[in-house]
């Protein structure tokens, strides 16, 4: 009895054998995307970097120039306050206190801004980014495509690729 189980068994593995060898054949295409590389290196975000710095630039130099005179504003307090009387020491320091109170209120409305649409813009790429790795994967046929992997080797990187046709895009 045992040896008909194992003559059958023996007799179904040299069958299954050729099935096997034609699907060792058919290897296995994977791909690896550097994300961040992708997010860094394109043209498309290198644009997009220069569109949030002429949109948000002139905001940010008014701030950077009214932090400079806020802080001129206090030293001149400082040396002058020896000589001032306390009324007018006292008004000077809750103006600079206000002051001072109303430019960290326009820096944070700045920064909140300025991650939102860092955020869109990002967002916009990472959707390009995404057709492309889709259309790299049906065009040239790959098994899995996966991005931001612990650790992969050069030969399965597609980075370059998705940089290239992104490049390419109008």
């Amino acid at each position: 009895m045992k040896s008909k189980l194992l003559n059958s068994l023996t007799l179904a593995a040299v069958l299954a054998m050729p099935s096997l060898a034609a699907h060792a054949d058919d290897a296995i295409k994977i791909g690896y995307v550097n994300s961040e590389r992708v997010l860094r290196e394109t043209n498309l975000a290198k644009a997009a970097q220069l569109k949030l710095e002429a949109e948000f630039g002139k905001r940010d130099k008014e701030l950077k120039d009214t932090e400079q005179k806020l802080r001129a504003a206090a030293e001149k307090l400082e040396k002058d306050a020896p000589m001032l009387p306390e009324a007018e020491r006292g008004r000077r320091q809750r103006d600079l206190v206000e002051q001072d109170r109303d430019l960290q209120r326009k820096r944070r409305e700045f920064q909140e801004d300025l991650q939102q649409r860092k955020g869109e813009e990002t967002q916009q790429l990472v959707e390009r980014a995404n057709r492309v790795i889709k259309q790299i994967f049906e065009t040239d046929k790959y098994d899995l495509i996966v991005q931001d992997a612990l650790h992969a080797s050069a030969r399965v990187d597609i980075t370059k690729k998705v940089i290239d046709a992104l490049n390419a895009q109008k």
